[in-house]
């Protein structure tokens, strides 16, 4: 009889020393952690693909249509206004980053590395992927390492989450009667959920002083702003988040009873469930929270809805393509008129 041969799975041995055990752990939670976030990722996708499904299927047309001409121009205009309000303040993010770093760049470099980042970014998905090699294109020009231009993609990414984190918060506190009939929870769990997200906010600013203090980074050695610099970045993120939703708030159609704040906070929850699916843009996603949060007309919210995208995402990222097309050209053109005046300057002598 042959012998029986036993798999063994892999884990931490025990012969081995704490170091190598130590790693086989972490690289088995890192393993479970992905798995959780791919599952947890899927089931977000499920569900609103089956919320707008049922949406898009019990859609009539012809109310569709009315609902974009019932649009008004002065809805449209603010929509835009609000939209520049917000990309404005996105170059901020890489300002306050670039001034946590100590690094000097003309402010029409940072406006157009962060305005075509972030338009790039919220269309395509992946913001540390695409969002990062945008801003490496451009800011490789200026010297910039790929270790430099990730400490400051990671930094500005903290300042979007604190304006989300502190938008949710307030809407919770101040529209608790609304949210509650957005959730349908009672208004002392909505409370104390605002009140959460706010010592949420304490504890990060305790952390990094904590961090700071002792000269610890807390990534490969990158350093997190300090507390009067976190509270402007959580500051300028409220100004973006508000003027973000505030393109969407205008363009719901007139007559609806939704306070601003609680609408901010459901646009903000709905932006955290786009990006933590992956999906492009959070397309589909974002869609069916706000077709589920807000309620009303599913045919006219829905047309407020790809306003929205036209409006936010659609004409910015074709702007952002044209911004970029047109920077390399006039980059190349004047490495080619270079090119030629040193050849010039050759034949002459």
């Amino acid at each position: 009889m042959g012998q029986q041969v036993t798999e063994r799975r892999p884990g931490p041995d025990p012969a081995a020393g704490p170091i190598a055990r130590w790693a086989v752990w972490a690289q088995q939670r890192r393993v479970v952690l992905r798995r959780v976030g791919l599952a947890f990722s899927l089931m977000i996708i499920a569900g609103s693909t089956l919320i707008f499904g049922r949406t898009l299927i019990g859609i009539d047309p012809h109310r569709f249509e009315a609902a974009f001409a019932a649009t008004g121009l002065d809805q449209i205009v603010m929509a835009f206004g609000l939209a520049c309000v917000s990309y404005t303040a996105l170059t901020g993010y890489d300002g306050l980053a670039l001034r946590h770093l100590h690094i000097k760049v003309p402010y029409r470099l940072t406006a157009l590395a962060s305005f075509t980042s972030y338009a790039i970014s919220f269309t395509l998905g992946f913001p540390l992927v695409t969002g990062g090699a945008v801003r490496f294109w451009l800011y490789n020009t200026a010297g910039l390492s790929a270790g430099k231009v990730a400490s400051l993609t990671i930094v500005a990414g903290v300042t979007f989450w604190l304006g989300m984190g502190m938008v949710l918060a307030i809407g919770f506190i101040a529209d608790t009667a609304e949210i509650g009939e957005i959730n349908h929870l009672a208004d002392i769990v909505n409370q104390a959920f605002g009140f959460g997200l706010f010592g949420v906010l304490i504890a990060y600013i305790v952390w990094v002083m904590r961090m700071r203090r002792r000269g610890r980074g807390v990534f490969l050695g990158l350093k997190l702003p300090g507390p009067f610099l976190t509270l402007g970045q959580t500051a300028l993120g409220v100004i973006d988040v508000c003027a973000a939703s505030g393109v969407l708030y205008v363009l719901l159609p007139k007559g609806h009873a939704l306070g601003f704040s609680a609408f901010a906070a459901l646009y903000s929850f709905a932006s955290m469930l786009g990006i933590a699916s992956h999906s492009p843009g959070g397309l589909g996603v974002f869609e069916a929270t706000m077709l589920k949060g807000v309620g009303g007309s599913s045919d006219q919210l829905l047309a407020s809805l790809l306003l929205f995208r036209v409006i936010y995402y659609l004409i910015p990222f074709l702007l952002a393509l044209a911004m970029l097309g047109a920077n390399e050209a006039i980059r190349r053109w004047r490495s080619l008129r270079d090119e030629m005046s040193r050849t010039e300057l050759d034949d002459e002598d």
